[in-house]
């Protein structure tokens, strides 16, 4: 007879299949709804004198290329950023030189080290000088050590540096940078579903600090740097364990949890902006790309995976949302 634990497996072996199937047929209606041209009247950014900025962090290569790719097709003036000058330069060049002719992509590229205090610091003094401040701003600027089965936590600062304190860098230097506009301005920041509060393996161990995070009430700024700090002290005395921290790509996904904590905490202090001062605050998991930050283990591309971010920088002001986690254009649960 069967045992109890041959029908579990068949009952997690069905349920994961079922997943994957639902993921699938999500894909194939997204992959359809990129096909929309938008209309005339949902293009906010085309009633804007001059043209409207958009800056996009760590372009040169993967998601964040295909970000400001697509967001100079669809007619905003891309700043490319990337720490590498050449390679940065290559991939304006690549965006205007693939182009369709009758698209009038705008782009440039600028230095910027997100890591770096003063590179943010003379970046927003560049933007502020020549293009009086900017409209949209995606922060996927990171770095990851780890691949496939690896969960090493040698680079675990270098990793949260850049990718946590390098967007919020990036945030309180653009804000300020934000233009007024009755469609509000717009920042996305690329996170993971690895960062979710509850996942179903992948979490952090004390249950207090998880309702803490996701209590609006008790979540704060000092909440978030503790925990990070605590989690790195751990780290140093080489005596932290992954039955208190995420099993994944620990250092990373402690990173994203931080990340969608601190869009939702910013989200909240900007919503009472006056009209004509709205910013609009969200974060997104592209899903398991094919870039080199996955070692191109992942499985879909990084056109795909940038779609959601560059949808939640057009959405019409209508449906300004903010504070929200989305994948594959949904709401999902943080």
């Amino acid at each position: 007879p069967r045992t109890s634990i041959s029908r579990h497996a068949d009952a997690a072996h069905t349920g994961k299949e079922a997943a994957r199937e639902r993921r699938e047929q999500r894909r194939r209606e997204v992959t359809l709804l990129r096909a929309l041209p938008y209309e005339p009247h949902q293009r906010w950014w085309d009633r804007l004198e001059p043209r409207a900025v958009a800056v996009v962090t760590g372009a040169n290569r993967g998601i964040g290329f295909e970000a400001a790719r697509q967001l100079a097709l669809h007619g905003l003036h891309v700043v490319l950023t990337s720490r590498d000058a050449a390679k940065g330069q290559d991939a304006a060049e690549r965006i205007r030189g693939e182009a369709p002719d009758e698209a009038c992509v705008s782009v440039e590229w600028r230095q910027l080290d997100v890591a770096d205090a003063a590179s943010v610091e003379a970046f927003a003094t560049w933007a502020l000088e020549t293009h009086g401040g900017i409209h949209v701003l995606v922060n996927n600027a990171g770095v990851n050590f780890n691949k496939g089965p690896d969960n090493s936590v040698e680079f675990a600062e270098q990793v949260i540096e850049t990718n946590y304190y390098g967007t919020k860098r990036m945030i309180d230097a653009m804000i300020p940078l934000m233009k007024p506009s009755p469609y509000g301005a717009r920042i996305v920041n690329v996170s993971s579903r690895l960062g979710r509060v509850n996942g179903r393996r992948n979490r952090i161990g004390d249950a207090s600090l998880r309702d803490q995070l996701l209590n609006d009430d008790c979540l704060s700024e000092q909440l978030i740097d503790e925990m990070i700090k605590k989690f790195l002290e751990q780290v140093r005395q080489g005596t932290w364990s992954s039955d208190q921290w995420p099993q994944m790509y620990t250092d990373y996904s402690v990173l994203k949890l931080a990340v969608n904590a601190y869009t939702r905490l910013m989200s909240r202090r900007l919503s009472d902006r006056p009209d004509g001062q709205k910013i609009y605050m969200n974060c997104f998991c592209p899903g398991w790309v094919k870039t080199a930050m996955t070692g191109w283990e992942g499985n879909i591309s990084a056109e795909e995976g940038a779609d959601t971010g560059v949808w939640l920088a057009l959405l019409p002001c209508e449906q300004g949302t903010n504070g929200k986690f989305f994948a594959e254009r949904r709401e999902i649960s943080f």
